[in-house]
């Protein structure tokens, strides 16, 4: 049965739910449950829901398994005969990059897109490696929905220098892929003698031919190469495809971009310890190119504690930027050194500095730092560090694990989910070290579990210089919705198996009040589950499980694909973030799954 779940909502959503009747909410969607994973058979399992009721009537569906790491495919466009083997990481100069004299084959697939194109049906799959890479499969709708692969190819990344960590991403209005490049290398390591570029940022010099090391990273990497969103359009029906790194959106630890109904309004997620939210609005609909940033401010208001808290949102204005100027610092050579004055910090650290300006902010340490922007280098501070910039400039930097956004469109309210609610979310006066020589906005209290926020949007909204924002979509308010619940006892479960732990990819199914929860949790729950939560009632349900040690990327909504709904969703690393021990030997468990639950009939 489905689990009650206690559901907090702002003032301003309660009165627009209320206000909407059911007709024009639309129809209604159930799933089947699926059992808690308790037996060691059910812990190795990738099922999903095998049944859903759709406007009363039920529908078979069920996970269906597309590819996994390694499958072999023809290669898509080459000669008959010429096979891709999907998965396979591809140096700049197109051959495969090998490790110990082997290629390397990534089972950390993360955001798959499904796009249509001139009458075929492509799929873009990212893969969260170091260098990153990207697949393109061409896909073959049977009558009854059914979806197989038909050929395959990786994408050429080596004019924008490669991929970096591919994490979640996004399908834009106009029907292009927006990946994102998460955990930015930190440039100061590449300048600074007193730090050392970290083993993760250097893997990604294998791309350039290198082994990887800090040395070669130093040598043949430019930090700023990466920590952006970017866009991949498939061209027409022969699969071609071209790829842009957006430079005017902010260079974060990026988890995916998510752009809102007016075309021009995005919102950035920035994963780690100390990171922002972020907004950014395109000159021009449909144009990711150039545009204005911003970076929300947390104002706490009292109340809604035991759900994470909640608070007013300000706008702190970044500034205007475009690709082509911030691509011309970075082509230019611009170092960290170049835009800041850098001290080191006092020590002990009493969260001041001797001459700079204190913050406390990063994905990584260093969190607090001492710092000042070198004259004229405003705008190249503004995207190359956007997290450092935004903290001089009294934005907020202080949330923890900031995962997927979504938006519910009849309500007008994003969903934001927080895989951990601790760290510089707590206070100074819990968790000192990271608000030292901060700014200390917020201060909640502490949840290992994470949780779901709603943020109300709006128009007619002016930053905090009091100039009006050009978009109806500012988010006015945060509060949280749904958390997990911190359990004792349990040594494989660190929260309760009846609700949600760590909260990772969300997705919306519009008019059916039906948001869907992908978790990424090592120690919170031993199999990581995807949820579907009735927004007006709380009630959440397990729609799929995963098996030992994977993650849950990529679940994202098709409401229509030739006449059906799709409900995509992967299996990462299976047997790799914990339980390695139970993988068995050559079996190849450890393949991660890309794949769909559904086909569901349109739901309208």
């Amino acid at each position: 049965m489905p689990v009650k779940t206690t559901l907090a909502l702002s003032i301003s959503t309660v009165l627009a739910l209320s206000a909407l009747s059911s007709a024009a909410l639309g129809g209604t969607i159930s799933f089947n449950p699926v059992a808690f994973a308790a037996t060691d058979a059910q812990k190795r399992e990738m099922v999903a829901a095998d049944t859903a009721t759709v406007n009363r009537k039920p529908a078979d569906i069920g996970f269906n398994t597309l590819l996994r790491s390694g499958d072999t495919l023809p290669l898509l466009g080459g000669a008959p005969g010429q096979i891709a083997r999907y998965g396979l990481l591809i140096g700049q100069d197109g051959n495969p990059i090998l490790e110990n004299g082997n290629p390397r084959i990534s089972n950390d697939n993360d955001f798959n897109s499904l796009i249509p194109v001139d009458g075929k049906l492509f799929l873009v799959s990212q893969f969260e490696s170091r260098p990153g890479g990207v697949y393109l499969t061409q896909l073959n709708q049977e009558t009854d929905g059914t979806l197989t692969p038909v050929a395959t190819r990786p994408v050429d990344f080596s004019a924008v220098n490669g991929g970096f960590t591919h994490c979640a991403g996004s399908v834009s209005p106009w029907n292009t892929h927006l990946g994102s490049e998460e955990y930015e290398p930190d440039a100061r390591s590449w300048v600074d003698p007193t730090m050392t570029i970290s083993a993760y940022n250097a893997q990604t010099a294998q791309y350039f031919g290198g082994d990887g090391t800090p040395d070669s990273a130093k040598t043949l990497m430019n930090p700023y190469d990466y920590g952006w969103v970017f866009e991949l359009a498939v061209k027409n029906a022969a699969g071609d495809t071209t790829v842009a790194k957006h430079y005017s959106m902010a260079r974060l630890a990026v988890e995916l971009a998510y752009v809102m109904p007016d075309n021009k309004t995005a919102f950035i997620t920035d994963d780690g310890t100390n990171t922002l939210l972020a907004m950014f609005i395109a000159d021009q609909a449909g144009d990711l190119s150039a545009g204005t940033l911003y970076v929300a401010k947390w104002n706490q208001i009292p109340g809604n504690e035991a759900m994470g808290g909640r608070a007013n949102l300000t706008w702190v204005n970044l500034g205007h930027a475009t690709d082509t100027e911030i691509a011309t610092y970075r082509d230019n050579g611009t170092t960290f050194a170049d835009i800041f004055e850098y001290e080191a910090v006092p020590n002990p650290d009493t969260g001041t500095c001797p001459t700079l300006t204190s913050i406390n902010s990063g994905h990584a340490a260093p969190y607090h730092e001492c710092l000042r922007i070198k004259p004229g280098m405003e705008k190249a501070a503004s995207r190359l560090e956007t997290r450092r910039y935004a903290a001089l400039k009294g934005g907020t930097t202080e949330f923890r694990k900031m995962e997927g956004i979504t938006y519910n469109p009849e309500n007008r309210v994003l969903y934001l989910a927080l895989s951990e609610i601790n760290s510089g979310m707590r206070g100074a006066a819990e968790d000192s070290s990271r608000h030292l020589g901060g700014n200390d906005h917020i201060r909640v209290p502490r949840n290992d579990c994470g949780g779901v926020y709603s943020l109300a949007v709006g128009g007619a909204i002016r930053d905090t210089n009091n100039q009006p924002i050009a978009s109806s979509f500012v988010p006015r308010a945060i509060t949280g919705i749904i958390v997990g619940k911190p359990i004792s006892g349990d040594p494989k479960n660190a929260c309760d198996v009846n609700g949600i732990a760590n909260p990772d990819n969300l997705t919306y199914l519009p008019r059916f009040k039906s948001l869907v929860i992908g978790e990424d949790t090592v120690t919170g729950h031993q199999n990581d589950v995807i949820w579907a939560m009735d927004v007006l009632t709380g009630k959440i349900t397990r729609v799929l499980s995963t098996p030992y040690g994977s993650e849950t990327t990529s679940p994202y909504w098709y409401a229509n694909i030739g006449g059906f709904g799709y409900l995509m969703a992967v299996a990462q690393h299976p047997y790799g973030e914990s339980d390695q021990d139970k993988l068995i030997a050559d079996s190849g468990d450890e393949r991660a799954y890309t794949g769909y639950v559904g086909p569901f009939p349109i739901l309208k």
